[in-house]
């Protein structure tokens, strides 16, 4: 299990913030556009920020992100190239809730090593859970991605968000989706996530 390096990159203090939060857009190496859903939701639903949890792929995804709200981004596995100076994981603070960005996809060594239980057992939310069991105490939520698996689970008091993929068009079957984040003033988190209409993506054939 990884340890990781604590650092609060941001501390917000305001009124309701409105995350939006999204990950493994994997534009142009999967679908050759986000969404076209995507901007548009973002903007009506007002939201003050996005995050974007890694597998970008390409820089004109934050530059379309970035017309709705400034941008919170990290590294994912496919970014190791693109994005090599992005950092692996990235922490905020707001209204005083403390929060994890992280792809979820660890080390090369690790990411390669995890692809055998998946490829036997398949997805299990329990893996990922363990490997920010060592800095649960440091956060409220750790906002995830990596496996296309939307996540909404509240475990003993911290929220586990996963919006899933905003590429996904039958590759695993479930569907492209974002997510939003709501952090109310006295610390009170609401969370929800948001299905895109799969037939809308602009697809390109799988590598």
């Amino acid at each position: 299990m990884e340890q990781f390096k604590i650092e609060m990159n941001e501390e917000i203090t305001s009124g309701l913030i409105r995350i939006g939060v999204i990950s493994d857009t994997h534009v142009p190496d999967r679908v050759s556009a986000l969404h076209p859903d995507i901007i548009p939701s973002f903007k009506e639903l007002n939201v003050n920020m996005i995050v974007h949890a890694g597998d970008i792929s390409s820089p004109s995804v934050i530059r379309e992100l970035e017309e709705v709200a400034p941008v919170h981004y990290v590294q994912g596995n496919r970014d190791w190239w693109r994005f090599k100076d992005l950092p692996a994981e990235k922490w905020l603070n707001i209204n005083e809730v403390r929060i994890l960005i992280s792809h979820g996809h660890g080390r090369l060594s690790t990411y390669l090593w995890e692809k055998i239980p998946i490829i036997f057992f398949g997805y299990r939310f329990e893996r990922f859970y363990k490997k920010f069991s060592k800095a649960i105490n440091e956060f409220d939520i750790v906002i995830f991605g990596h496996s296309h698996r939307a996540e909404n689970k509240w475990v003993d008091g911290k929220l586990f968000f996963n919006p899933g993929s905003a590429s996904d068009f039958g590759y695993l079957k479930q569907g492209p989706s974002i997510g939003l984040i709501e952090i109310f003033p006295d610390r009170q988190v609401r969370a929800r996530i948001i299905k895109l209409e799969e037939k809308k993506m602009a697809t390109r054939k799988l590598e």
